[in-house]
This record gives structure tokens, C-alpha cells and sequence, in this order.
């Protein structure tokens, strides 16, 4: 009855003659795994995106975005229209691309308790083995799998896995460290060890932060559904053994964003940020279909962006701001092919600051880690090695380097 009149193609959720449901309404969570989205982009072809999902047409609407606070800071400033997450899936996987351009490993998966979780992959290392049960399209029903589990056959962790220190979607072990979450629960990743943006711009001396709003509130057992309805996943150096619950790393750089962002705003306010920070908002302000909506996280970002313009640090600002996936919706510009991690499909992306070149939409090809190469040159610091590794994967695939979005900028003022 909701989609008998809507066309087979493209549509606006919000649209008075479509689906009519307004940006302030919660929609269904789409598919935005790992494998699922590779199979859903289909060798750059973009065709699958209905069939390996759980929604059915849902993945094809998009909202008219004029009426919403971001459209006309995207006017003012630049909107970046070719840029891509950094990695194929889901939020877990795309903040450890935001953090360090990695992929998180767990040793010895086959002898641990994250054992069943080893997905079953066709000889392709791309496509999930559908299960014998398997619905012949997704017109007969939900596809199902063999096995669509969280980590590779060769041990790295994909999908969503729970940090290893609290605060974790994961308690702490029956009589065991209160600051841990329990090692034995089968969606516990171990401490990791790789080398981040953080560690990186600390041995420059530069100073930096990562702010998450209600990070306390979920640290003191504060975090109710639907708010703040803090995100564990979403919090990528709470899964370094670098920034350990008692380490000085972590008091220097692990930030309660505050409730509503309200911290944040302080620091912003009394021109205290330090030198990189990066801002994570709590659960019913990130725009995450499934359980918030788009209206309350874009108002919430356009007024970050307000207290960032007036903040006395304003005139030395880059601001970006942008997404860690798609959120499983399709899009029909292919992604580039680079290695085997991404990038994944375009994500919004948008560049602000004094010095912007003011209303330009930037063409350049960018994804998630073209903020760590901004990092990397503006500080002068060694490159990772994912980045390395993505160069060296896009030029093998003859395609074009990844900017690090000074082509949005004039930095001759």
C-alpha cells in the first residue's frame, strides 16, 4: 500500500506524494555490512542494492535536503561531491578508517570466543555463501547466509565488534576489571595495537582530542534509549591499548563531548580546542536510520557550526564535516576501486572555513582518510600505512589519487 504508487526508480521519503514522511522521523536500518555492501555496488555496476538488503525498495529513497540547516552552510561554503567512505560497511569499521586508516585484527580468531563469528566467503573473498535456505530474490524474501559474521576468514574484524574497555555495549567479566569489558564475550575485540592519527600528531606535539557527547553519561551507567543513546562502536581509540582505561593518553585526549554536545561547545566557546579535534555526537544526534532521525543531528550540526564560527580559534579553522558510511542507501556513482578495505560508497562531505572557497561544489576524488592526509601535511608528520597502502592500490586500479582537501581551499589569504 506505501509503494504501490511510487515509480520503480529513485524517490523522496519525504515527498507529500511518495512515502510523505518528513526528516523527523525514525526510518528502518538498512543493510551497511561489509560484504553486503560489495555485493550490493556489484563490480561498480550499482544494480544490487535491493537485493542484498532487508528493506526492500527503501534503499532507493533519498530527502529533498533544501529545507534542512546544512543545505545552506553547503551553499556558503564548499560541498565536496566525490567523496567516499573510507572502508565498505558499517560505522564500526569506517571510525577505525577516521582514526588510524586500519583494519582491526584478532589473532587466533578460530581458537576464541569470537570463533562462530568467522564469516563464510565465496572464493571471490567479496561475495557472503548464501545459506540453502536462501530466498531466490529479495521479491520472496530477506536473503539469508551460510554465515554473516563480523570477522574475515583470515581474522580482521569487519562488522561491528564491541570495545574492549569500557564504557562497552559489553560488561565488564563476572568479579573482573571494572574498566574492561568482558575479554570471553564473543563480540569483545582485543586491545589494539596499529599506529594512529593520535599517536602520530602526539609525537609531533601537537595537541589533539577526541570529544564524544555522553561519553560520561555512559561511563556512569546514564545511557538511556532514546537519549542520549550513546554509540560504543563508534569510538575508535576506546579500542587501542594506547588510550587503556589508567594510561595519561587517555585523560589527555579521550573527551566527554557532554551531553547534547554541550562540553564541546564550552571549549569551542572559550576558544579552548586543541590544535586537532575530532567530535563525535551522541546516538539521537548522528542521523542513523534505525533510531534517529535527520532533523535533530543536521540542526545539531549547523549549531556546532554557528558556535564554531564565532569562536575566537575561528580565523585558524578547518571545519569538515561529513558521515562514516551510507547507511546501506544506493547511489549511483561507482566507488573507485582501490584495495581490498574501500572505499566505499559516497558519503556527504562538507568543507568550512575562512579559508574555503566560498559556494564551490569540489569535484575532487576524497574519502575518509583525505582528512588524515589533510593531518598529515598541515603538521608534517609520517604517513600511515593504510594510506600508503590505498595510494599504492589506486594507482595499480589506473585511478586517480585521493586529494587531501586543500582543492576546497585558498591558502594564499
Amino acid at each position: 500500500a506505501q509503494s504501490a504508487h511510487l515509480p520503480n526508480a529513485v524517490f523522496a521519503i519525504d515527498d507529500p506524494k511518495g512515502f510523505n514522511e518528513g526528516t523527523n522521523v525514525v526510518t528502518h536500518d538498512l543493510w551497511h555490512r561489509f560484504y553486503q555492501e560489495q555485493m550490493q555496488i556489484d563490480g561498480g555496476r550499482n544494480d544490487k542494492f535491493v537485493a542484498w538488503a532487508d528493506s526492500g525498495s527503501l534503499v532507493m529513497g533519498h530527502y529533498d535536503g533544501s529545507n534542512l540547516p546544512m543545505w545552506s552552510i553547503a551553499k556558503k561554503y564548499v560541498l565536496a561531491d566525490n567523496f567516499f567512505q573510507g572502508a565498505f560497511g558499517g560505522s564500526f569499521l569506517n571510525h577505525f578508517m577516521l582514526a588510524c586508516a586500519c583494519v582491526p585484527y584478532y589473532p587466533n580468531a578460530d581458537t576464541s570466543p569470537v570463533k562462530g563469528q568467522i564469516a563464510i566467503v565465496e572464493p571471490d573473498g567479496v561475495t557472503l555463501k548464501p545459506a540453502d535456505n536462501s530466498p531466490a530474490s529479495a521479491l520472496a524474501g530477506v536473503p539469508k547466509f551460510a554465515n554473516d559474521g563480523a570477522i574475515t576468514p583470515d581474522f580482521y574484524a569487519v562488522n561491528t565488534m564491541q570495545p574492549p574497555y569500557q564504557p562497552s555495549a559489553n560488561k565488564p567479566a563476572e568479579g573482573g576489571d571494572k574498566a574492561l569489558a568482558d575479554p570471553a564475550a564473543p563480540t569483545t575485540l582485543p586491545p589494539q595495537h596499529e599506529i594512529t592519527i593520535g599517536d602520530l600528531l602526539s609525537l609531533k606535539g601537537i595537541s589533539w582530542a577526541w570529544y564524544s557527547g555522553a561519553w560520561q553519561a555512559a561511563l556512569d551507567g546514564k545511557n538511556a534509549t532514546p537519549v542520549p543513546n550513546f554509540q560504543f562502536h563508534h569510538q575508535p581509540f576506546n579500542y587501542f591499548a594506547a588510550y587503556a582505561p589508567g594510561t595519561a593518553a587517555r585523560a589527555e585526549h579521550i573527551k566527554d563531548g557532554g551531553l547534547g554536545g554541550e562540553a564541546f561547545i564550552k571549549a569551542i566557546d572559550d576558544g579552548k580546542l586543541p590544535q586537532v579535534s575530532f567530535y563525535k555526537p551522541q546516538g539521537n544526534l548522528n542521523e542513523h536510520a534505525g533510531y534517529a532521525d535527520v532533523t535533530s543531528g543536521d540542526q545539531h550540526l549547523a549549531d556546532i557550526v554557528s558556535h564554531l564560527e564565532k569562536s575566537p580559534q575561528w580565523a585558524h579553522m578547518l571545519v569538515v564535516v561529513t558521515y562514516d558510511e551510507n547507511g546501506g542507501f544506493w547511489d549511483h556513482v561507482a566507488p573507485p576501486k582501490a584495495d581490498r578495505w574501500g572505499p566505499g560508497n559516497r558519503v556527504p562531505a562538507f568543507i568550512i572555513s575562512p579559508y574555503a572557497k566560498m559556494g564551490m561544489v569540489d569535484h575532487t576524488q576524497y574519502d575518509t582518510t583525505s582528512i588524515l592526509r589533510f593531518i598529515t601535511n598541515r603538521y608534517d608528520l609520517p604517513v600511515l600505512q593504510g594510506i600508503v597502502a590505498r595510494d599504492k592500490a589506486l594507482r595499480n586500479n589506473d585511478q586517480a589519487p585521493m586529494g587531501d582537501l586543500t582543492a576546497a581551499l585558498d591558502l594564499t589569504r
